[in-house]
């Protein structure tokens, strides 16, 4: 398609890559999205929750963009012009959860706010929250003291 039009900008809706998952249509086209994008589409069209069975609310047009910018930005990774970006980004939240720096991956979170939300039901503030006490993080941590 770009070489048929010269290189223009190509713009999907959608597209569903499966129509069984009502009410998370906003996920089946970020994933369709995400595979249209590295194969050169340009622009991703935000679906939401509420696709197909209602007007969507605020809520679901927070939820689809937020599914949609993490499509566009695993696109991202792999195309030519942008992918240093999008992977320095990935690299800096990488070490900011190897630091378990909980600011800092707050401040490079897509939704900041329902990271912060999540984490605030943690106990765990020096592992990883999944491991707890088995967290190799701290593991390793604590070896290479001794």
């Amino acid at each position: 398609m770009k070489h048929l039009t010269g290189n223009a900008p190509i713009y999907l809706l959608g597209p569903l890559v499966t129509d069984i998952a009502p009410g998370y249509d906003h996920i089946t086209a970020a994933i369709g999205g995400t595979v249209a994008g590295m194969h050169g589409a340009d622009f991703l069209c935000m679906t939401t929750p509420a696709e197909h069975l209602a007007l969507p609310d605020a809520g679901d047009i927070k939820e689809g963009t937020i599914v949609t910018r993490i499509a566009a930005h695993a696109a991202d990774l792999v195309k030519e012009g942008v992918r240093e970006r999008a992977r320095a980004s990935d690299r800096e939240m990488a070490l900011a959860r190897r630091d378990l720096d909980w600011s800092r991956q707050f401040g490079l979170a897509i939704d900041s706010e329902k990271a912060k939300e999540i984490h605030a039901r943690s106990k765990n503030v020096d592992t990883c929250s999944m491991c707890g006490e088995l967290c190799s993080i701290k593991m390793m941590r604590e070896l290479m003291k001794k």
